[in-house]
């Protein structure tokens, strides 16, 4: 039987970024330098196959610090965690690596300067993210206040409307976060903002790219984990650059190929924490029931990369 015709539009980039890459790298170096088991304070990206993979090798997952024996080595996942996590280690004499991405790092250190500076923070970001909950946790209570939506900026109760300054969670859509920040600025005119664009360059590229790609396929499909914030909005900026059924997928065997019946084009990205194996799975997929023909749509090369801590650098 002859297969239906099939073109698969691949995003470029997708997938893994660079601080995934240096977070998965440092649990890795860390079981190599210090043996099983190794434990990880939440999932160390968002991404079951990772987590399951590293799991396989000795890596214990636990959500509290309270969870880890003080003998073992903790690792501190790439969504960073509250100053409180670190404080806690050391009062425990625990050895601990910090796998926080150095992008969040740099969103950490601008909240502190602008609190040392007297300014309260404004935070746009979503509620309950451990990226979120890592940044707000660098302040005092009260000191960081969360804004969702454009909604949020006419209620958001401040101390000052002169003295404020605003960071944003790295994973947000980037055109839902220019409105709020638009609003952020009509309602606070001297709020004080990041140099650069705290969302971070993975985000922005993979969103570029599929709004390159989403108005060329009848459907698309991005492949990442539910929990991952920067894969659902991958889902997000498809919809709405034009692709009418754009839908996230953990792996393979989560593709509904009834409501594929009849597609000629598809399109194909993944979340910033979501391996190649898995996109390729994917095509695989479509392979068994398709004549594929792959067409890359590509609108920006990355060659970042990011040291691991100087810990894991030197011999035990």
């Amino acid at each position: 039987m002859t297969k239906p015709a099939l073109t698969l539009y691949l995003a470029a980039p997708r997938g893994f970024c660079a601080g995934v890459d240096r977070a998965i790298k440092i649990v890795e170096m860390a079981l190599a330098k210090w043996g099983a088991p190794v434990f990880v304070r939440h999932e160390i990206v968002h991404n079951k196959f990772v987590v399951d993979g590293l799991r396989d090798k000795g890596a214990v997952f636990v959500e509290e610090l309270s969870e880890c024996p003080d003998d073992r080595p903790v690792i501190f996942s790439a969504h960073g965690v509250p100053k409180s996590v670190p404080q806690a280690a050391q009062a425990r004499e625990m050895i601990y690596v910090d796998a926080t991405c150095p992008l969040v790092s740099k969103v950490h250190i601008e909240a502190q300067r602008h609190s040392d500076n007297g300014l309260q923070m404004i935070m746009i970001g979503h509620e309950g993210h451990p990226e979120t909950v890592g940044t707000m946790g660098q302040l005092p209570d009260g000191e960081v206040l969360l804004v969702e939506t454009v909604d949020d900026v006419a209620t958001v109760q401040v101390r000052n409307p002169d003295q404020l300054a605003f960071v944003t969670q790295t994973t947000l859509s980037v055109d839902d976060t220019k409105d709020i920040v638009a609003a952020l600025h009509t309602r606070f005119p001297n709020i004080v903002g990041p140099h650069k664009e705290d969302i971070c360059y993975a985000t922005t590229n993979r969103q570029e790219a599929v709004k390159a790609m989403a108005p060329k396929c009848d459907a698309m499909l991005v492949v990442g984990a539910p929990n991952s914030s920067n894969s659902k909005r991958l889902v997000e900026v498809g919809a709405r650059a034009g692709c009418s059924y754009a839908q996230l997928v953990q792996r393979a065997t989560d593709i509904d190929w009834r409501a594929l019946d009849g597609i000629t084009s598809m399109g194909i990205t993944a979340g910033a924490s979501a391996p190649e194996v898995l996109i390729n799975e994917v095509i695989d997929a479509f392979r068994d029931r398709y004549d594929v023909t792959v067409e890359m749509v590509e609108t920006a090369v990355e060659n970042v990369e990011f040291k691991v801590p100087r810990v894991l650098r030197v011999p035990a």
